[in-house]
């Protein structure tokens, strides 16, 4: 089935920079190839990541999306709306299925339309969500299961301190971390300790007046989210065979984690969430929407914006006061 003649709005960002270099622009509407669908976004996140990659930092990621400027000038990563087309040999999805997704690093889910092939990132929309809420699926909760799961190899009974528990990341993986069995310990600033601790927290640390290096305690898994502290800075707050995780990829951490691969117990990891297979991301999402269904994980919404306030919301976005997820409508 093929749509009609028509156009979608977008935003792009044809240099890198801050949020003023994002500009609304109109484009041909995508015919679906055999394996594709058209999909009309009802909603879509923004993400830290997206943040980052219209900066274009760090620089070496530069190597992936454009070294001089963005090699494609769409924005936006995860989204969630209904397929309006679909190609001729589609067969996991229909003319008016719910779905959520990724658009990986072809980026442009800040749109009102998006064409995916239905092999990529993509999923069917649990009812238990709204569209705000799936939109931001494929950023704090794929990450976080994905550090926890399979990085941090996080078991039944362990204790895991999550640094930066009340953003995007950090509220998906004190829920998921609770449904894995694990002690949950989180920081975040006093405003959301509340927060933190109804969502599965059986400690919460003030970072304004705590450090977690200096408390005395000891955690198999320190998962950092935003990367506010460092291997060689958590270690003492490990235990003898701790694990730190951080999805925030520096020099440093990726010193030390090629040589806590080869020598000693304690470790330290990293793992891009967003270059794996996108089978292996369907995975993810899979055992996602079980939690989702079973009432153990739920998406924090902080705010949504209309779809002409991008640049606000990249702005607020990143005063790093956010608490959960930002999407546009």
């Amino acid at each position: 089935m093929k749509p009609n003649t028509q156009f979608l709005s977008a935003w792009s960002v044809s240099s890198y920079g801050g949020p003023e270099k994002l500009t609304p622009v109109t484009r041909p509407l995508p015919t679906p190839g055999p394996n594709d669908v058209l999909i009309r976004v009802a909603a879509s996140g923004v993400s830290r990541a997206d943040g980052m990659m219209r900066a274009g930092t760090p620089r070496f990621a530069r190597l992936f999306i454009g070294l001089k400027r963005p090699r494609h000038d769409l924005i936006g990563t995860g989204f969630s709306g209904d397929v309006i087309a679909t190609g001729s040999d589609v067969t996991r999805f229909a003319v008016g299925d719910a779905v959520y997704g990724m658009a990986g690093l072809t980026f442009g889910a800040n749109a009102s339309h998006i064409r995916l092939s239905e092999h990529a990132v993509l999923m069917h929309k649990p009812d238990a969500l709204s569209h705000e809420e799936a939109a931001v699926m494929s950023d704090g909760p794929t990450t976080s299961l994905n550090f926890l799961q399979n990085l941090a190899e996080l078991r039944p009974g362990e204790k895991v301190l999550i640094l930066g528990a009340a953003g995007s990341l950090g509220t998906a993986a004190v829920q998921i971390a609770k449904a894995m069995g694990a002690d949950v310990t989180g920081t975040c600033s006093a405003r959301n300790v509340g927060l933190v601790a109804s969502l599965g927290a059986s400690q919460v640390i003030d970072y304004r007046t705590e450090d977690f290096t200096k408390l005395g305690r000891r955690y198999d898994v320190i998962y950092d989210t935003l990367g506010i502290s460092s291997y060689r800075k958590a270690k003492k707050a490990l235990t003898r065979s701790g694990r730190y995780v951080c999805p925030v990829l520096s020099g440093g951490l990726l010193i030390d984690a090629l040589r806590t691969a080869m020598f000693g117990r304690q470790k330290a990891r990293f793992a891009a969430t967003g270059m794996l297979k996108p089978e292996e991301q369907r995975i993810l999402h899979g055992q996602l929407i079980e939690m989702v269904e079973n009432d153990q994980l739920a998406p924090v919404m902080d705010r949504t914006y209309p779809f002409d306030q991008l640049v606000e919301a990249h702005r607020y976005m990143e005063t790093g006061h956010k608490r959960g997820n930002v999407a546009i409508a």
